[in-house]
């Protein structure tokens, strides 16, 4: 199965969408990933100075420091090996020979602005390592992208339950330099249409901020709905993205 995951990369003009300046704290979510794992994620980052990525069990993403640096494409069979997959490059950068590129798709990156309103919510009870395998569970049954066995160490993870069972869920994933991506967002699909997901959006919001962090996110460039429901809660687009990987020379 191919592994879907972020490459961010500025569009256009720096200003915001809306014609906001752009604000210099945001130059880090050009390249999240990297400022991930070289500051608050370092203790889970695998790899060398020029490559870095997650380990297996608890995200699919990596990052290089500059796709501009010569030494990168060695530096990723290093760290991937023959014949793997590894997300990224940015999409109009040429791939060298035996390269391929594996999947290419729109994505967007969204910031929270001084409209987004957050709370805690009561409900809202804390996964950890013993919710593991309702937190798999719900992934299965709703599909809301990368969840794997040990991706609740990346963040702060909170659910919703019904009669015991796990129905709703978000978390936090990257977190570059004063920032924290909401992630796995997600609502059995037997339990959508309450409002679920809102409001551990606005739970894990209100905690980013409580830690003197800024919320954003990341969301697939087709989904119009969740799009709109991000900048309804007072999100606004930074930047359109690619969400790709491509697979390394065999040896």
């Amino acid at each position: 199965m191919t592994t879907i995951t972020t490459t961010t990369t500025p569009s256009d003009a720096p200003d915001a969408p809306d014609g906001v300046p752009a604000d210099p704290s945001e130059l880090v979510l050009d390249n999240p990933r990297w400022s991930s794992l070289t500051g608050a994620h370092a203790h889970l980052a695998e790899g060398n100075e020029l490559v870095l990525r997650y380990p297996v069990d608890v995200s699919p993403f990596a990052a290089v420091r500059s796709w501009d640096d010569p030494g990168v494409w060695d530096a990723i069979v290093d760290v991937a090996g023959h014949g793997a997959e590894f997300p990224g490059p940015p999409a109009d950068l040429a791939l060298p020979a035996g390269w391929e590129r594996v999947a290419l798709l729109d994505g967007v990156q969204l910031v929270e602005t001084d409209r987004l309103r957050t709370r805690a919510d009561d409900e809202a009870e804390v996964l950890g390592a013993q919710d593991v395998p309702d937190m798999l569970a719900l992934v299965e049954r709703s599909r809301p992208g990368p969840f794997l066995p040990r991706t609740y160490l990346m963040g702060r993870y909170v659910g919703i339950r019904r009669e015991g069972r796990l129905v709703a869920m978000a978390g936090e994933r990257l977190q570059p330099e004063g920032w924290t991506e909401i992630s796995a967002v997600t609502t059995d699909p037997d339990h959508r249409g309450q409002g679920l997901a809102t409001r551990l959006v606005l739970d894990v919001a209100h905690h980013v901020r409580e830690r003197g962090a800024r919320p954003m996110l990341h969301a697939a460039g087709n989904n119009a709905n969740a799009i709109r429901l991000y900048e309804n809660l007072g999100f606004r687009l930074r930047t359109r993205t690619t969400f790709g990987a491509v697979r390394t020379p065999q040896a």
